[in-house]
Parts: structure tokens; sequence; C-alpha cells
């Protein structure tokens, strides 16, 4: 049974929102660059698939350590804080540049992804608030679309400035300086707005657990969090990995060289971004469990197809995978927060951990290099989207438990 269209957000929170909303696309963009960055150090530097995957590693690292003193911020400081770190690092690949060495751009990566996990922690539970708790779903799909718009923009842009068909490419150097000056004057800003703070009242459940911390009551009295947490990082190996992998894929089977398959990346992420635009307006009249089951299957789907190794038909099928797995990350976010009040902070952070699972790039491109089979390290993905399609399912079967109930 379909619910009533409400509407994403209110007069009071529709500013709030739309600047929140904006960082979206900032940190698409900076994540998209490593899908093209990756290969590109490959190119430039002579390395393995295996070891150029040490990009994805080393940025997502930074969001596993700092998850957690990020989820202390979650405010405009730690919006500012975040745009901060994300616009130095991104200006120390001049340095990096000057010091010739893979490893001193790591550095700067590191930092990059130090300053997005601070965005990404205060930003993703804030959208949630600025509405309708009915439309939260909706709301964060509708704010994470400009992430996909950020993703191909990067994906475009800088691909077609570094694979530009001369020997070495255009210099990595100038996108990320330009990039760093843009977020910090963004940051100048943020510092001069004032957000709302959003509250919760302390439930009756709150008050019979105080003596335990924040991070112990999520993980002793709330399992469909803790299911949700190990779900939305199945997904982000899943999603970052393929993403990681695609250009390597597209040109190992010699389908197209590295700037057609940069072109069709984008057009990949072009996909992506619509179909979370299409899916936060479903979404208003559908439950998001429902729309998770459906997406997730189609993903598992897909991905098998992929690994059959059928040509042409894998080649559509991992097209198609693009539009399946769009909705997944905000919709597994915020069902994971549903229903946490003073526990969505800690929550959040905890979420937001989760990105450590680009490092399952890194396993991708062991496999291709030690089997030189390119389509059997999908077998990551698949079991990635196969575990989404598993919290889909249980998500639906207690909802009908609870119908069943009353």
């Amino acid at each position: 049974m379909s619910k009533k269209r409400e509407k994403l957000t209110t007069k009071a929170y529709l500013l709030p929102f739309l600047l929140v909303t904006s960082l979206f696309f900032l940190w698409g963009f900076a994540r998209a660059i490593l899908d093209v960055l990756n290969k590109h150090f490959q190119n430039a530097l002579d390395i393995s698939i295996t070891q150029s995957a040490l990009v994805q590693v080393t940025t997502y690292f930074g969001y596993f350590i700092m998850a957690i003193p990020a989820g202390w911020f979650i405010n405009r400081h730690g919006v500012i804080f975040g745009l901060t770190l994300f616009g130095i690092g991104a200006l120390l690949f001049i340095p990096g540049a000057w010091a010739g060495t893979f490893y001193a751009y790591l550095g700067a990566l590191f930092i990059i992804g130090c300053g997005l996990v601070f965005l990404e922690t205060s930003a993703n539970p804030y959208v949630t608030e600025l509405g309708a708790p009915a439309t939260a779903t909706a709301r964060l799909n509708f704010s994470q679309s400009f992430n996909g718009l950020g993703s191909l923009s990067a994906t475009f842009l800088v691909g077609q400035f570094l694979f530009n068909g001369t020997d070495n490419g255009g210099n990595i150097v100038v996108p990320y300086t330009v990039l760093g000056i843009v977020v910090l004057l963004i940051a100048v800003v943020f510092s001069r707005v004032n957000l709302p703070e959003i509250k919760h009242k302390v439930t009756e459940e709150e008050i019979e657990n105080e003596k335990e911390t924040r991070i112990v009551q999520l993980f002793r009295h709330h399992p469909m969090f803790v299911f949700g947490l190990f779900t939305l990082l199945a997904y982000e190996v899943s999603e970052i990995s393929i993403n990681s992998y695609f250009i390597n894929y597209v040109t190992g089977k010699h389908w197209m060289n590295d700037n057609t398959a940069s072109i069709v990346l984008t057009c990949c992420l072009a996909f992506f971004m619509v179909g979370r635009f299409v899916g936060s307006w479903i979404m208003r009249s559908v439950k998001a469990e429902h729309m998770l089951f459906v997406c997730a299957a189609g993903s598992v789907v897909s991905i098998g197809t992929v690994m059959l190794n059928l040509g042409r038909v894998s080649m559509i099928a991992l097209v198609c995978n693009y539009v399946f797995e769009a909705i997944m990350f905000p919709t597994i976010f915020s069902l994971a927060l549903r229903g946490l009040g003073n526990l969505t902070k800690s929550a959040s952070s905890l979420l937001m951990m989760t990105p450590i699972g680009g490092c399952g790039f890194m396993l991708m491109g062991l496999i291709a290099d030690s089997t030189g089979m390119l389509s059997m390290p999908f077998i990551i993905p698949f079991l990635g989207y196969f575990i989404v399609l598993l919290f889909a399912s249980e998500l639906s079967r207690k909802k009908r438990v609870n119908v069943l109930c009353l």
C-alpha cells in the first residue's frame, strides 16, 4: 500500500537544506576523482592495479579513523573544519608534485579523506532531520543525487584533462589546486551562516540505559542498526570497488581506450544520478524498504551477469547496475538511523566508518593481477549486494510482522 506523497522539507528548513545539499556535490566530486586518478597513476608511474589501489585505501582509511571524532562535531563547526581539511589536502598536491613520489600524493589524499568524513558525518544525518520523518529517506536520496552530479562532473572533466592523448596526460596538480581554492571559499561562506541545531527528546530507553555508553547502547539494543551498519559497509565495498575497477575492466577487455572509458564511466554516473532523483521521487509514495529490496535484487542479477562474461550483455548489465545501486547508500543510511533519537549522532559517526569498504578494490586488484581473469573480481561486489538484499528482506519482514501484531 502506497503512502501519501509529502513535501521533502518545509519553508523553515529550506535554506539550510539547500546549503547542506551543496556539500554533497563536493564530496561526490572528490571521491570520483579517485576512480580516474587510479588509472592515471598506473599510466604515469607504471604501477600495478594492486599498487594503485592504495589511492582508495589511503583516502578511505582517513574515513575509518576520523569517523568517531567527526561524530562529536555534527554541527556547523564540523562542516567548516571538514571543508578546511579538504581544501588543505587538495592544495598539498602542489608540494606532492615537487616531491615527485607516489607516497607524497597519498599523504595529501589521506588529509582529504579526513576532511570528507567530517562533511559526510555532519551532512547525512542533518538532512534527514530537515523536514517530516516520513520523508527523511526521500530527502536524503534527493541530496545524495547531487553527490552523483559531482561524481560525473569529476570523471568527465578530470578524465578528459588527464587522458588527453599525450604521453603523460595532464598534470594532476591543476584540478586539485582549483578544487582546493573552491572548497576553502565555501568554508568561508559556511563560517558566516548559522544553521539550526536539531535536538531530540530523551527517550525512556535512554534513561533506562544511561549507564551504558551510546555506542554500547546501539550494539546491545538496536540489532537492526547493527545489521544496517554492516550492510552499508557491504554496499560501500561494492560501489567503490566497481567504480575504481571500471576503467581497468573495460580497457582490459579491449572494448575502449582510457579516454573513452572515462567518458563511459561518466555516462554510468549520470545514470546513477538520475536513478537517485527518480528514486527520491518514487519513495515519496513507496516504502523505502520495498524500493531497496527491488534495487538490491536488480544489482545481484546485474553483477551476476557481468561475472558470466557474456561480452556486450555483461557491459549492459554493468551499466544497469548503476541505476539499481543509486538509492542504496542514502536509503540504507536513513533506515539504519530510524528511531534512534539522541543516539543518531553516534550512530551516524559509526556509519561513516563504512567507506573503508573502498579498500575492497585492493582485493579486486589482487584477484585480477593473480588470476588474469577480469570478470572474476566482481565476486566481491556480488556478495556485497547480496547482503543488501538480505537487509531489505529483513526490514520488509519486520514491517509485515508489526502490521500483523497491530
